[in-house]
């Protein structure tokens, strides 16, 4: 395997190659779940405090249905109109 000399006599292994990645954004309105999946304030502020624990099944499929596609969740944002979800996957 190769190595790249960083000085001093020392050597680090680069493996095989460098990993890529394909990023995807998604946007899912708060219209596209039967039942709301959080709970937000009138100014935006969003909890689970008062989501009933059935109803996380919904964000629960949308990440499984994601994730059976090779997909990785990196970051999820509520906001009081939906979701903005962040994903990457090997290339």
């Amino acid at each position: 395997m190769e190595g790249i000399d960083v000085g001093g006599g020392v050597t680090v292994d680069r493996g095989d190659a460098m990993k890529r990645f394909q990023y995807e954004i998604t946007r899912h309105p708060s219209s596209e779940f039967k039942q709301l999946v959080y709970f937000c304030t009138d100014q935006g502020e969003c909890s689970l405090e008062q989501v009933p624990y059935n109803q996380t099944d919904v964000l629960k499929g949308l990440l499984n249905d994601r994730g059976e596609q090779g997909w990785e969740l990196i970051q999820l944002f509520f906001g009081k109109d939906g979701i903005v979800a962040f994903w990457k996957k090997d290339i």
